[in-house]
């Protein structure tokens, strides 16, 4: 009894694990996808997660999540970044060599946090969105 229960569990685990990678397999598959920390305005947590931006918005899935849908949804439309400053002394999660974006959305203030080349793109999505959105 106690082996069948240590099979099942095993199974179990080892069926999370292979989720867990195939998710992240997909989110990073598609066009737009990069890694980009986020942290609502007043928490002192930066949430690593996978971002996706087309169309118009920006979706934010957390990393360690079986989730398929999106944290966040920040709409092109109400996102406006406010600042640049690289990473400084209170961003201890973050690697070193990211630049962190102060911007407003509809769902409120956040910062999310990127490497300069993820910076680069998403600036020129936000940029490149149709006359009066």
């Amino acid at each position: 009894m106690t082996t069948v229960l240590l099979v099942l569990a095993g199974v179990l685990l080892l069926l999370v694990v292979v989720v867990f990678l195939l998710r992240r397999r997909f989110l990073l598959f598609g066009l737009g996808a990069v890694t980009m920390w986020l942290r609502p305005e007043g928490s002192p947590r930066w949430s690593v997660g996978v971002a996706w931006y087309g169309g118009d918005a920006l979706l934010w899935y957390r990393a360690l999540s079986l989730s398929v849908r999106p944290q966040h949804r920040l709409s092109r439309a109400e996102f406006r970044v406010l600042n640049r400053r690289p990473a400084g002394r209170d961003d201890l999660a973050l690697p070193p060599d990211v630049v962190v974006l102060a911007c407003s959305t509809a769902e409120g203030p956040r910062e999310l946090a990127m490497e300069p080349s993820t910076e680069t793109g998403l600036l020129s999505w936000l940029e490149s969105a149709p006359p009066g959105t």
